[in-house]
């Protein structure tokens, strides 16, 4: 089920809403936590029950008897069970296919490739689940009964595409006596919601119809000009950054009308002046969980600048290849991770050398850099990747000779650069609505935003249109669905 399809809109989320709202009311604590569960697991396995249900029911099961044990034994071989057992379960449904096609193309064998669908969501609760494990080996998470700790896996703001959270940021926020209906937290929500559903519908899809023409004309094996393919390039750029921005949004604004606060997952990346502050932006929980459990048990910084540069190249290998099992995302990987060595080489360099460069050409370089590698990211072959990088480098002249985009170039010119715009120099949610990042550990902010009649009525009517785009389109899924 998607968050912009109507029946989520209409039907699914005001009967969970209701019925949560009842029960807080009526003091139904366990009802209550049980309606979540049992909302949360229909939501995922809307589409396919059979397959799905057993999934992750058994990871859950799995993980929570792995992570009971371990708070009582803190013992590495069992730590190293569950999270193997975790890495077994997402290796076989997302990467037997790509390991059978590499070997085969390494070895020049023909073993059929295995017939599996990648499960939806899969990547994200194994990560959540993995943290959980080694913070209960470091004695971080403390013990939960069944139903809680099935509600912090299966909690269906976050199960498709993020954040993932740690069980010591969320499992407080499900204690006897949190579930309280809140018109405050409501209407918070409810803006969060509806800001991240027009990002999506309004600026995502819409950029979207620039950026598939030029990607499929380069897989196709079609010329590709020099315009055509920094159109489709920064039109991809666009999709993917209002795309998740806006997933991000929605999750918090769903989760928040049911008074839980989840962890900031995005905020204005393309802003960032360099690749390291780009990821301390983009998929903020993917990348905290990259530091604290790859980067930090590698050795992190700490034994010395070598190995540190390792360190980051093995841990962006890695999160290219966690977003999906092909060589283009390694290859994106790869290049993140390189970028990322180069970046921290020149911060300790520059200062000796006295060079500094000015925030206009940093924040221009980074943005530029960033761009390139999306190529990769989005491409659906290596070979559809060169085809994209060599036009952009003008190699393949100035228009293809099946240009995808070439009777509308003032149009994408214009959008593109509106979408820039509103990316680079307005506001992002959080500094709206004026919510603070989550502080790991500690869930003590205050809210500061307020309600008025100026913005009810602005919300009102994005909000209406928003929603009229979406029961007249069929509904698109999110990018980081396929991840």
């Amino acid at each position: 089920m998607l968050f912009n399809s109507p029946q989520f809109i209409f039907a699914f989320l005001p009967i969970v809403l209701f019925t949560s709202c009842v029960l807080a009311g009526l003091r139904e604590e366990m009802l209550l936590l049980m309606w979540l569960i049992g909302a949360s697991l229909a939501f995922y396995a809307w589409d396919d029950p059979y397959r799905l249900l057993p999934l992750i029911l058994s990871s859950i099961a799995f993980n929570f008897i792995v992570g009971r044990l371990l708070l009582v034994n803190h013992n590495s071989k069992l730590l190293a069970f569950g999270v193997g057992g975790d890495l077994l379960l997402l290796g076989y449904f997302k990467y037997s296919g790509f390991l059978v096609e590499t070997f085969n193309w390494a070895t020049g064998s023909s073993f059929p490739k295995p017939n599996v669908d990648l499960p939806i969501g899969i990547s994200f609760f194994t990560f959540t689940q993995i943290a959980f494990l080694v913070d209960a080996y470091r004695s971080e998470a403390r013990e939960y009964e069944p139903a809680r700790y099935t509600l912090f896996v299966s909690f269906f703001p976050h199960l498709i595409a993020g954040p993932i959270y740690y069980h010591r940021e969320i499992m407080p926020q499900f204690h006897p006596g949190s579930f309280r209906f809140d018109i405050m937290n409501f209407g918070f929500g409810l803006t969060w919601f509806a800001l991240g559903l027009a990002k999506k519908v309004l600026l995502a899809d819409f950029i979207a119809q620039y950026a598939t023409p030029v990607f499929k004309a380069a897989a196709g094996g079609s010329s590709v000009g020099l315009i055509d393919a920094w159109i489709g390039a920064c039109s991809f750029a666009l999709q993917l950054y209002f795309d998740f921005s806006g997933y991000s949004d929605m999750a918090i604004g769903l989760a928040m009308m049911m008074g839980v606060r989840l962890p900031i997952n995005f905020n204005s990346p393309y802003k960032a002046h360099s690749l390291i502050e780009f990821w301390r932006r983009w998929h903020m929980t993917l990348s905290r969980f990259l530091r604290d459990y790859l980067y930090f048990p590698l050795g992190g910084n700490r034994k010395g600048p070598l190995r540190r540069y390792i360190n980051l190249l093995i841990t962006m290998l890695l999160g290219g290849l966690w977003h999906g099992a092909a060589w283009t995302f390694v290859i994106w990987g790869a290049i993140h991770g390189f970028g990322l060595m180069l970046n921290h080489a020149w911060s300790k360099l520059a200062p000796k050398s006295g060079v500094r460069l000015a925030t206009p050409v940093a924040w221009a370089l980074t943005l530029i850099f960033v761009i390139l590698a999306w190529v990769p990211f989005r491409a659906d072959s290596i070979s559809a990747a060169l085809t994209i990088w060599k036009s952009m480098a003008g190699l393949n002249g100035l228009l293809g000779a099946e240009t995808a985009v070439t009777q509308q170039i003032t149009i994408c010119a214009i959008c593109i650069s509106g979408l820039f715009a509103l990316a680079l120099f307005a506001p992002n949610t959080q500094h709206i609505l004026s919510y603070p990042p989550v502080i790991i550990g500690g869930l003590r902010q205050q809210i500061r935003w307020s309600p008025s009649l100026i913005r009810a009525i602005s919300i009102g009517v994005l909000f209406g249109i928003t929603l009229s785009v979406i029961v007249s389109h069929r509904p698109s899924e999110f990018l980081y669905f396929r991840f």
